[in-house]
């Protein structure tokens, strides 16, 4: 496939301090990126070396091609860009917004019409396109900051945290927007993010930052291996009533490594492959058991091991 995004050695300082280090990254075209880490982990200030916004200190950063350094106009051509922060006229409606956005971009009249047109129906806002934006909620400026983005038809768009602030019904209806335009339009698409429980589910792989460093990339499939190796789950379960060789029983399950009982909530620690034995000797030794859910460590041991690195 051909590289849409690439960075070999990255690297951006600021007199004694590095905010990037030797950053070694490729996305393929039409590929979902999610690029995670908590604040000040270096996401934006690469982000900005990609849009041609601030040069490295070394190595190289393309974009379809392009050295985001020697060729930023062309950069910002092919790439479009939501910031964390938006930027909207409040006073103007949504379309004068986006009527603005293309008259930047060169993009005639008529032709910006029919492209906001389309992009304000892609994000779900065509009724409202005459409404002020000062009266927008948060989601629908995000929703909107998606079509501004769209105006220029970009081969490449870069967010930044476009899930931030916003309830969990609108952060669904922008995960569905970032899908489709990758799925739909062929767009490649870099998300930044410290939120991975949202990010992950639309992302085709990631990447973990963590003080400038990039310390992994993979599938979610990939990570959830490399985190989960040496690592445990815990599995609840509640009864309307406790047998009293349950316990004994559970312990001399092959992986389990603790079982301690609370009233009638029954918890254990084990390994991943032991959650079926554990479920079929419950029910065998068990009395009425109600609940059973287990949570995978991999999710919290990323963000312990990298995200709260800060």
């Amino acid at each position: 496939m051909t590289s849409a995004i690439e960075a070999i050695d990255l690297t951006k300082r600021y007199d004694d301090f590095t905010a990037v280090d030797c950053l070694n990254l490729r996305i393929d075209e039409g590929e979902i990126f999610g690029f995670l880490g908590p604040n000040g982990a270096g996401k934006t200030t690469t982000i900005m070396m990609f849009l041609g916004l601030t040069f490295p200190s070394s190595g190289v950063a393309r974009v379809h091609g392009y050295d985001c350094a020697r060729d930023p106009l062309e950069v910002k051509r092919v790439a479009g860009y939501l910031p964390e922060t938006l930027g909207f006229y409040g006073e103007l409606s949504a379309k004068e917004n986006l009527l603005y956005t293309a008259s930047l971009n060169g993009i005639g009249r008529r032709e910006a019409l029919r492209r906001l047109d389309e992009a304000l129906a892609y994000v779900g806002l065509s009724e409202r396109a005459a409404q002020p934006v000062k009266q927008y909620s948060r989601g629908m400026r995000q929703r909107l900051g998606i079509a501004d983005v769209l105006i220029k038809q970009p081969k490449v768009v870069l967010l930044d945290e476009p899930t931030q602030g916003i309830d969990s019904a609108t952060v669904e209806d922008v995960l569905n927007l970032i899908t489709g335009m990758s799925r739909d339009q062929g767009i490649t698409v870099l998300v930044s993010s410290h939120q991975l429980h949202y990010i992950q589910r639309i992302c085709d792989r990631v990447g973990i930052m963590s003080q400038g460093q990039m310390v992994v990339q993979g599938t979610i499939g990939d990570l959830a291996q490399q985190l989960r190796e040496g690592e445990g789950i815990v599995v609840e379960m509640g009864f309307g009533l406790v047998s009293d060789d349950l316990q004994d029983a559970l312990k001399e399950v092959p992986g389990v490594d603790s079982v301690s009982v609370r009233g009638n909530l029954v918890t254990v620690e084990c390994q991943l492959e032991a959650r079926a034995r554990i479920a079929n000797v419950a029910m065998r030794h068990g009395n009425s058991l109600h609940t059973l859910q287990s949570s995978d460590s991999v999710l919290e041991n990323i963000y312990l091991r990298y995200f709260q690195q800060v």
